[in-house]
């Protein structure tokens, strides 16, 4: 990806389809970890005056085991089927668009190394536009995994993802299907710079580096550090994102984030963030690693 002049050896229909079908795929290996964060970043911070004893949820691995032994190992999947609908448009325009917007930024006839400045401001341009359009299948998925909460006997509000999306609109209207916007255009707009800007500068500064070549393990070590940076700066806003999404009780995002820091103190916006890591970084990685083959067997 980092080659300015990538987007120029195959079609965009070419890029939508490698970054769509890259996506799906981290998607699907790594769901399991995004219930588990969701789940421990829509858990409440437990009061010692409150008669519910320790917190349901502990720990990555600690909440994935109790997700499976409660609800079924297919509850890790909870979400699957919109979670794949939002990484074949949000997946396929962001990372599809990026190395074009990017050569727009620069110009045609550049030639060398793009500019980090350039690198960023076509990501978040991407990210912010993909997300306007994915934000349904993005407000579906939470909604699917945060069924889980519910108390014992308690109906689910939904059947599935279509039952999700009908459900929604009939009684919240179809603007509702945008709930979360605005935080999820600044999550999403700032992790995908994160991500795709951070492995475009990783992989060009491991190149220079005698003995590394464009191989799998350079793209590994890239993807590894683009999840690291794209966690530690996404993180509160993506903890918003989900409260939001997954509790309509909250009037607006400012009303989020001043409820979340004033009850539970600024750590509860970095809840989460080993599974957060363990699942972005996991993403990451099989995402640009699929990427990267896809885009060599097109462009040959």
């Amino acid at each position: 990806m980092s080659d300015p002049n990538s987007a120029s050896q195959i079609s965009f229909a070419q890029a939508f389809f490698c970054s769509a079908f890259a996506a799906c795929f981290a998607e699907f290996c790594t769901l399991p970890l995004d219930t588990a964060k969701v789940r421990l970043q829509l858990q409440k911070k437990v009061g010692i005056d409150e008669e519910v004893g320790l917190p349901k949820y502990k720990g990555l691995l600690g909440t994935m085991k109790t997700i499976a032994r409660e609800e079924g190992i297919s509850a890790l999947w909870k979400g699957i089927v919109p979670g794949i609908h939002r990484q074949c448009v949000y997946g396929g325009l962001r990372i599809g668009l990026y190395d074009p917007v990017k050569t727009f930024l620069v110009g045609s006839a550049f030639v060398g190394e793009v500019p980090l400045y350039h690198m960023i401001l076509a990501a978040l341009l991407t990210g912010a536009l993909a997300i306007t359009v994915a934000n349904p299948t993005d407000l579906v998925k939470v909604r699917l995994q945060a069924e889980g909460q519910l108390p014992p006997g308690v109906p689910k509000r939904y059947s599935g993802a279509m039952d999700a999306y009908s459900t929604i609109v009939r009684q919240e209207g179809l603007g509702a299907l945008w709930t979360g916007l605005g935080p999820n255009i600044a999550r999403n707009a700032i992790i995908n710079a994160a991500e795709l800007a951070s492995y475009d500068q990783v992989k060009m500064t491991i190149l220079k580096i005698p003995g590394f070549t464009d191989s799998a393990f350079t793209h590994l070590l890239a993807g590894l550090g683009a999840g690291l940076f794209a966690v530690f700066i996404g993180s509160p806003v993506d903890v918003v994102k989900s409260r939001m999404m997954g509790d309509s009780t909250y009037k607006s995002t400012f009303d989020c984030f001043l409820k979340t820091s004033f009850n539970e103190g600024f750590l509860a916006f970095y809840k989460g963030f080993l599974p957060n890591f363990g699942r972005v970084g996991a993403w990451n990685v099989i995402m640009f690693l699929t990427l990267e083959q896809a885009k060599r067997f097109f462009s040959g």
